[in-house]
């Protein structure tokens, strides 16, 4: 996936943010298109978690300028965000768990029939088709969500998300707590989400797992960019010494 032509779908250009008198982000420029992975990486106080959630709503940027599918956007609240197509997928999935997966994917949004009662052989079915669109493998439609593992818990978030034109997904070490098969699992439903054109932003310590899953990595240290490189063109050292050192990889003349 080299050299991305058409519109991005988010740049976030020039961003600052300080909080008492310390740059959280201190003009920071990052874009991410169509069908993209773009890996945010970093120490604890970097700066990354913050610049997602100027993205997410969940920050005011002092000054800078998000630019979404070429138009400048005015992300002030969760709710901008989610207008943009915008959504988060937190570590902790927000999920009610003594409910099953269709009643969480419509938790909030539930269908009615034409005389207002609840609709749940339609919120079903469609729980149904999207789960075989993103994890087929996917059978536990009425269990609730705190008897499934985390990855099928994620795939249930993720569908939410998607069955509501996420076009944007924000993934915050989405696979912390899970065990091989399970990060696996998450990796398959990445690719799935891609190849529907989805960008997605994901935030991990885990360098190589970055290097699996994404397209680019974006590296920060105290709130600046260290660099934007493609997957291609690095080795894991590089990315180890632009997150320790603030240093951009050498280019090979």
């Amino acid at each position: 996936m080299t050299g991305h032509s058409g519109t991005p779908l988010v740049e976030m250009q020039d961003i600052c943010l300080s909080f008492g008198g310390v740059q959280a982000v201190d003009h920071v420029s990052i874009d991410l298109h169509p069908g993209e992975v773009v890996g945010l990486l970093g120490h604890n106080g970097a700066g990354k978690s913050t610049l997602i959630k100027i993205l997410s709503g969940a920050y005011r940027m002092d000054s800078g300028e998000i630019r979404i599918n070429g138009k400048r956007a005015e992300i002030t609240s969760p709710r901008d965000a989610r207008r943009h197509n915008i959504e988060t997928i937190y570590q902790t999935l927000a999920l009610a768990d003594n409910l099953n997966a269709s009643q969480n994917l419509f938790l909030g949004r539930e269908l009615t029939t034409s005389v207002g009662f609840m609709d749940d052989a339609r919120m079903e079915s469609e729980t149904r088709k999207i789960m075989q669109r993103l994890n087929p493998n996917f059978r536990k439609l009425n269990d609730p969500v705190s008897a499934l593992s985390g990855g099928q818990r994620q795939s249930v978030a993720i569908a939410r998300a998607v069955y509501f034109n996420a076009q944007i997904l924000i993934m915050d070490e989405p696979t912390a707590a899970l065990g091989v098969h399970e990060t696996q699992m998450v990796a398959d439903l990445i690719q799935e989400l891609k190849k529907q054109g989805l960008g997605i932003f994901l935030i991990s310590h885990d360098t190589r797992e970055m290097l699996e899953l994404c397209d680019r990595v974006s590296v920060m240290k105290n709130g600046q960019l260290v660099g934007t490189e493609r997957v291609e063109d690095v080795t894991e050292d590089d990315i180890l010494s632009m997150i320790i050192l603030g240093k951009a990889p050498e280019r090979a003349a």
